[in-house]
Formats: structure tokens, C-alpha cells, sequence
């Protein structure tokens, strides 16, 4: 298994995404595509990522130590990720898919 990503690892990736920016907001970092979520920290080993219901799906099935869809989301575009247990890899290509989505790309 991918070796697990921390948050200042998706602060690098986010840094490298063209548009993206980084807040802070409640205590809790943030990342945007033109205010536009990205993905948004929910604690220190977990975060909520923008997603396609179909990229949601997939990702879901592929990845099920790394991804998760709590209820409070079972509607929304989104999808929780494991940092600390799950695929650092696949975190990353979902932050870039998220990017994607949001941006147009």
C-alpha cells in the first residue's frame, strides 16, 4: 500500500493546481478553485473531496480503506478520504479530479 498522505501534503499538491488557493476557515483548511470547493479538511486524518457521483462510485469501489460516504453526504458531490489509512495515491488523483471538475478541465 501507498504510504499515507498528511495534510501538508495536499497543501503542496493544491499549490500546484493552477487557481487553486488555500484558507483557513473555523479552525479548518479549505481548498478552492476560485471560491469554488476543492476539498476541505473535517479533522486531522480525514477530508471531504469534491466528486462526480460517477467518479464517487468508482472510487468507493476501488479504494474502500481510503474512501468513504458518510450519510450527511449520501447526496451531495462529495466523498471522504482516509489520509492515514488509505491510498495516498488515490487521495491525490481525487483532489485532482475534484480540481478538474470545478475548473472545467
Amino acid at each position: 500500500m501507498i504510504a499515507s498522505m498528511r495534510l501538508s501534503d495536499l497543501s503542496d499538491l493544491a499549490a500546484r493546481l493552477d487557481g487553486v488557493s488555500e484558507r483557513v476557515h473555523g479552525g479548518r483548511l479549505h481548498w478552492r478553485y476560485h471560491g469554488r470547493l476543492v476539498a476541505r479538511q473535517l479533522d486531522e486524518t480525514h477530508v471531504v473531496i469534491r466528486a462526480s457521483f460517477d467518479s464517487r462510485d468508482f472510487l468507493l469501489h476501488a479504494f474502500p480503506e481510503t474512501f468513504s460516504v458518510p450519510a450527511r453526504y449520501a447526496k451531495h458531490m462529495m466523498i471522504v478520504a482516509d489520509l492515514e489509512h488509505g491510498n495516498a495515491d488515490a487521495v491525490e488523483d481525487a483532489v485532482v479530479g475534484a480540481w478538474e471538475l470545478q475548473s472545467g478541465r
